[in-house]
């Protein structure tokens, strides 16, 4: 498992980090426009989200295969009421992940522990990281807990589909002037399918000081429920 470096830099001593290689996949930045077009074109929302800050393409075997986006939370001041005293600038979100089902089994927690080791190296400020596993997905969010994430409860939360497309709630009252895709469903609302969902809140600590301030209790993590006989 190794640090991959810029090669830029090599006269001066002060290479930058780019990536990491690790046991199942190589996880390396990539530009935005490149990270849009996978997830886009892949995501199940196929949507793309502006407040992204940090683009990471996953390669398996020199095959890009994956991305993940890093950035600010919808609310990105929130995260005074996860971690007290946080900055907006002191925590990152998982945003979009889209992995290949031709890449190997565990890719995606391997793909998030990598991203993880090198936002230490490019945002050395951070100090937790945050993400939700999504009853969209149908998962409990096995893969964070693989990536040595912490569960730290769950809530539902309301999404909406319209021909094949999903909108938050918010974009049911929002201004559709300030959000993307409010006045597409507010438009055709009765014709929606609404779902109430379960999100489990995941939590990653890069920094003491953070888990000792984090506001919110660790919890086992969630498991099937068992199926009952017929």
């Amino acid at each position: 498992m190794t640090i991959i470096y810029s090669d830029q830099g090599v006269l001066t001593g002060q290479r930058a980090v780019v990536g990491y290689r690790g046991q199942m996949c190589e996880v390396r930045l990539i530009g935005r426009a490149v990270a849009n077009k996978l997830i886009r074109e892949n995501h199940y929302s196929r949507k793309t989200y502006s407040n992204s800050l940090h683009h990471f393409g996953v390669f398996v075997d020199g095959r890009l295969c994956g991305a993940l986006q890093w950035g600010y939370a919808m609310n990105p001041a929130s995260g005074g009421g996860i971690v007290k005293g946080a900055t907006i600038d002191q925590w990152r979100e998982l945003n979009r992940m889209w992995i290949s089902d031709d890449a190997p089994r565990n890719t995606e927690s391997s793909a998030i522990a990598a991203s993880v080791k090198v936002l230490r190296h490019i945002a050395p400020q951070v100090a937790f990281l945050q993400s939700f596993a999504d009853e969209r997905c149908g998962g409990l969010g096995v893969v964070y807990q693989a990536a040595s994430f912490g569960f730290f409860g769950s809530h539902i939360a309301t999404f909406w589909r319209l021909d094949g497309e999903w909108f938050h709630n918010i974009a049911a009252t929002a201004s559709p002037s300030k959000r993307r895709g409010a006045a597409i469903l507010q438009g055709r609302i009765d014709e929606a399918e609404r779902f109430d969902l379960r999100q489990f809140r995941y939590l990653r600590f890069l920094k003491p000081w953070a888990r000792r301030a984090c506001l919110l209790t660790e919890e086992p993590y969630p498991k099937p429920e068992p199926v009952e006989p017929a």
